[in-house]
């Protein structure tokens, strides 16, 4: 459908989004389902094609892997669709991750080393010879390559403490002031070894927020930006994506499009940059992905009610635009944590997973590390899905759209 410039107020920043989206005050988040469902011309020949493309591609990208002779169902391709957090340090073939894994065909997990519900530990990571073992269980479950993702930012946000064997590293923010590239890299090479030696593939990170907000509770305050200047934020993301690549490990950048300048943490309940977003927080993913030097962006939770006066940035189709269509970005799009506040306290889990996958986003990650553990998200969110696709509410084809370019990376990850 043809796009129509909307002017971004406040910011100078010209932004296109579907002309049947209706503007609401930005106290009115409800749903409203075609809001972000495209609208497709089935009588273009364009489509035609794809009609004839789509099955064809998906077999071949499924039966890539030795394990898989036939091509997969609607439930195995949403399977791949949701990323789970889970209690256990050792499994079993009678775990309830590895029945996830095997029933729901979940496409990948996320570890933790602390477990916030219960405000204990372990919850995935006691040593390095556990941890290695565990990922290799995991995968040795699993007939398709799991994503293994970890948020191992160094300094404050890092799973791999020094009481479990890992070496001590530093914040982004103290490499961006001491701005030594030798620095950066060092620690970045030593992140990644890290997740390389322990089994995982897929780093959260880097953060590519811009330090705009020295004071923002989940950002400024801890370290987790490399400056506040865009520049700097690109030069030392190059670096760490860079370390990560040479060793096979995904990178992430994170959280689009922008949670630098907020004042509330989106893990805790609504985060409104409205006031304090800019344009300048676009720059780190403009020059990075035009240099296509990852395949994954994960979204932030933050609001923003000129560029979308209902929807927090996940559950945008405006939002999402920005990356898919302004910045030209067509690889793997993560959420952030859909069990955080500023989704889970505003929005119904069916409602949030159908605004996310309309959207655009092509991984949901469910941490089950917040407010409390629920051992049977992975089935509720894949049977959402499939009863969401059932009605109507979700089109088959935005799934197989997902399921192609999460089976690409993975198909690349594979060979490596």
């Amino acid at each position: 459908m043809a796009h129509t410039p909307i002017k971004i107020k406040d910011t100078g920043v010209s932004q296109y989004a579907p002309n049947y989206i209706t503007r609401k005050n930005s106290s009115e988040i409800k749903e409203r389902a075609y809001c972000n469902t495209p609208q497709t011309n089935f009588y273009s020949p364009q489509y035609s094609l794809k009609i004839i493309l789509l099955p064809l591609a998906i077999l071949l990208t499924f039966n890539s892997f030795s394990q898989i002779s036939t091509a997969p169902t609607l439930k195995q391709k949403i399977g791949q669709m949701i990323m789970v957090g889970f209690r256990d340090t050792v499994i079993t073939d009678t775990s309830q991750i590895t029945l996830d894994i095997k029933n729901q065909n979940i496409g990948g997990v996320v570890l933790y080393e602390y477990d916030t519900p219960s405000k204990s530990r372990p919850r995935n990571i006691s040593s390095k010879p556990q941890l290695q073992k565990l990922n290799t269980d995991l995968q040795k479950f699993s007939a398709t390559p799991l994503f293994i993702g970890i948020d191992e930012e160094g300094g404050l946000v890092s799973r791999f403490k020094p009481k479990y064997g890992f070496e001590k590293t530093v914040t982004a923010q103290y490499l961006g002031e001491i701005n030594n590239p030798d620095s950066t890299r060092f620690y970045a090479k030593k992140i990644a070894n890290n997740c390389k030696q322990m089994g995982i593939n897929m780093n959260f990170g880097p953060v590519v927020d811009i330090n705009t907000n020295p004071y923002c509770p989940v950002i400024g305050k801890l370290g987790r930006s490399f400056s506040a200047n865009s520049d700097s934020v690109v030069f030392h993301s190059s670096i760490y994506i860079k370390e990560h690549e040479k060793l096979g490990i995904i990178s992430s950048l994170k959280h689009f499009p922008g949670h630098g300048s907020a004042q509330n943490d989106s893990h805790k309940g609504f985060t409104d940059v409205s006031e304090s977003w800019t344009k300048e927080e676009l720059q780190p993913y403009a020059q990075l992905l035009n240099k296509k030097v990852t395949p994954v962006v994960m979204t932030a939770h933050t609001f923003n009610e000129n560029i979308d006066s209902v929807y927090p940035a996940t559950l945008s189709l405006t939002t999402i635009n920005m990356l898919r269509k302004d910045l030209n970005y067509n690889g793997l799009i993560l959420s952030d944590d859909m069990m955080m506040l500023a989704i889970a306290n505003h929005f119904g889990f069916e409602q949030a997973i159908k605004l996310a996958i309309n959207a655009g986003v092509d991984i949901l990650i469910f941490s089950n590390n917040i407010n409390h553990y629920n051992p049977k998200i992975a089935q509720q969110a894949v049977n959402a899905i499939v009863k969401l696709v059932e009605n109507g509410e979700v089109s088959e084809s935005r799934i197989n759209e997902s399921y192609i370019r999460i089976m690409k990376v993975k198909n690349t990850m594979n060979n490596e």
